[in-house]
């Protein structure tokens, strides 16, 4: 496996531990209850990034089709740095999801599955585009700019924890 593809591996891997590690710091009964009516219940949490990486799931899969006309990667250095880490994990300033992943009849006994379910789509994908030059493709994120296939890789492992830290931060002031 190329270095870049396992170091984002790896790090989407560590990120989604540490958010199961919040979902799970949250009792059974109380996943599924909101902290406040305008916030997501940590279960409404764990569906959203599912639905976000089933999004991310095809929209890699057309930045790989795309790197399979260039040539090969040649790139070793880290894929970790850059504004898919930094300014996704920065949490002064509060996205507005888009209605295609805004959690809907979430079910906290199925939530987690279902997020599993989507990951393994992402690395199959990924796992598709092990060798190819994934830095010289790219696609725009709504918010934050274009970012090539490595920084979506990325911003999977990001987004997950961002929305760790908003479980632990909703379990604080409960």
């Amino acid at each position: 496996m190329h270095p870049r593809i396992a170091e984002l591996l790896a790090y989407v891997d560590q990120q989604t531990a540490v958010l199961k590690e919040a979902y799970e710091s949250v009792p059974r009964d109380q996943r599924n209850v909101r902290s406040n009516p305008d916030r997501w219940s940590p279960a409404e949490i764990v569906h959203h990034v599912a639905l976000v990486e089933r999004r991310l799931a095809q929209r890699l899969a057309q930045l790989v089709e795309q790197a399979r006309a260039l040539p090969r990667e040649t790139e070793t250095t880290s894929a970790l740095s850059g504004k898919a880490t930094t300014n996704v994990l920065n949490r002064t300033d509060r996205f507005v999801t888009s209605e295609a992943t805004e959690p809907r009849d979430t079910d906290p006994t199925r939530v987690w599955d279902g997020l599993m379910d989507a990951r393994r789509e992402v690395v199959s994908v990924v796992q598709r585009g092990d060798g190819l030059a994934l830095g010289s493709v790219v696609a725009p994120h709504p918010r934050l700019g274009g970012f090539n296939g490595y920084e979506w890789i990325a911003f999977i492992g990001s987004h997950a924890a961002r929305h760790a830290d908003q479980i632990r931060e909703m379990s604080a002031t409960t």
